[in-house]
């Protein structure tokens, strides 16, 4: 039966759900608003063999000029030790709002891109992502 509830976890949840967890780190980091789900696109892959070195990509639809800009990409996870993976302040020098690196992840989770724009709106994407190798677990 314990196995039948873990597996339980792993399914997808409705769409646009945030876990409690993510809704808490979400409200902190904006101030108490909850972003639009659009705009924004984290790219990963939903099963992760190790999660040790684990490719990201976030994009936002913006045209980056000085009228209107992505001022700031985020990424929280929902049960890494610390919430915040990444952050980035972009300007329109940047040209595009387009940044990737690699995340550690401690076991599958839901993680957010949010994305800040000069205008002050807030955009976001939310996905699931199955680990089968965990990683970054303290004890």
């Amino acid at each position: 039966m314990l196995l039948a509830a873990g597996a339980l976890s792993l399914l997808p949840r409705p769409a646009h759900a945030l876990s409690p967890e993510l809704q808490a780190t979400v409200r902190a980091w904006s101030g108490g608003t909850l972003p639009r789900e659009a705009r924004v696109l984290l790219d990963i892959a939903p099963l992760v063999e190790n999660g040790n070195a684990v490719p990201i990509r976030i994009t936002v639809e913006s045209p980056m000029t000085a009228a209107s800009f992505v001022q700031e990409i985020v990424v929280f996870n929902e049960r890494n030790p610390q919430r915040d993976v990444a952050r980035f302040t972009l300007s329109p020098a940047n040209g595009r709002a387009d940044v990737s690196t690699r995340i550690r992840l401690a076991t599958s989770q839901q993680l957010i891109a949010l994305a800040r724009l000069n205008d002050g709106s807030l955009w976001s994407h939310s996905v699931d992502v199955v680990v089968t190798l965990a990683a970054c677990i303290e004890g």
